[in-house]
């Protein structure tokens, strides 16, 4: 089933072009469109689970900092490798494929959606402060859905008594150890990650390729519609780098809050370890890998 969706995914995403070129080369898009949702749920479940062993190195990383010293994405892969096995850089694939794409099902599609309400309702000459509206309400939303499903692939990823354990299992194990209102625990953690990623992704893509289809037209070289993809790649890898920064904090917590068998503790406390164990930096702790892992989820996703 997940190889299926890998395999149709690029065909499904491929039949809807990006707002941002509906805006500049005039292609008729109706808004609310229910492809929008399709395609941000495989898109997201194929990047995230193409680059699963990036993001257990990551995890393990920001988890064991201790042991993963150097940081490095080669390195410290090669200490999980002969820690664990080969295998063990597929941990949480399950949770990663089915929880990312719904997330992204309903980060995109609400985005994408509330973009034109918020232009309305806001009245402004500027689409930056609609555009950060509807990626926040998007980000939260996507962050709710996500949150049982994050928390499972963590406790998979970091876990030794969960390695074995699939989906259903891990969930059926949290359910029975805190209630079913222990999948949602930790989910401020969620979404001090989530919504800035989501601003900054969606936001920051949507003006930098608008600007770069105003330099190409500004220069008259090429035809706007002749540069699309070149537009999207570049407008993509400048959100990447934005997304990653500014929701780093918030990845490191959320691996801190999840990684503990026990009830995950409250956001402030979980802060202040952070902070009395590792310092500023430590909120920092992983972002090389991460910076692969982002780069690639998003560049193939926009």
């Amino acid at each position: 089933c997940t190889s299926m969706v890998w395999a149709i995914a690029p065909l499904i995403a491929c039949a809807i072009d990006h707002p941002v070129d509906h805006d500049i080369l005039n292609i008729p898009i109706p808004v609310p469109d229910f492809r929008y949702f399709i395609s941000g749920g495989l898109c997201a479940a194929t990047s995230h689970g193409i680059t699963t062993p990036i993001d257990v190195v990551k995890t393990r990383v920001q988890a064991e900092p201790e042991v993963f010293q150097d940081g490095g994405l080669l390195e410290s892969a090669q200490i999980i490798i002969e820690k664990d096995g080969l295998e063990a850089l597929l941990g949480g694939l399950g949770p990663t494929v089915i929880g990312y794409g719904i997330e992204g099902a309903a980060k995109f599609g609400l985005y994408e959606s509330l973009k034109q309400p918020f232009l309305s309702l806001l009245s402004s000459s500027s689409p930056t402060i609609p555009y950060f509206f509807a990626s926040v309400l998007a980000g939260a939303a996507a962050s709710l859905l996500l949150c049982p499903l994050e928390r499972a692939r963590i406790r998979t990823v970091t876990d030794p008594t969960f390695e074995e354990k699939n989906l259903l299992v891990g969930l059926s194990r949290i359910t029975q150890e805190e209630g079913p209102s222990g999948l949602f625990r930790g989910c401020s953690a969620m979404i001090c990650k989530q919504v800035p990623y989501t601003i900054f992704k969606q936001v920051s893509f949507d003006l930098v390729a608008k600007m770069l289809y105003g330099i190409v037209a500004s220069a008259t070289l090429f035809a706007p519609a002749d540069v699309k993809l070149e537009v999207s790649v570049g407008a993509a890898f400048c959100a990447s780098i934005l997304a990653c920064i500014a929701s780093h904090p918030g990845d490191v917590l959320l691996t801190a809050t999840f990684q503990d068998v026990s009830s995950p503790k409250p956001l402030p406390s979980v802060l202040s370890n952070v902070y009395e164990q590792r310092g500023i930096n430590g909120f920092f702790t992983g972002i090389g890998t991460r910076f692969y892992h982002v780069g690639a989820i998003i560049t193939s996703q926009l």
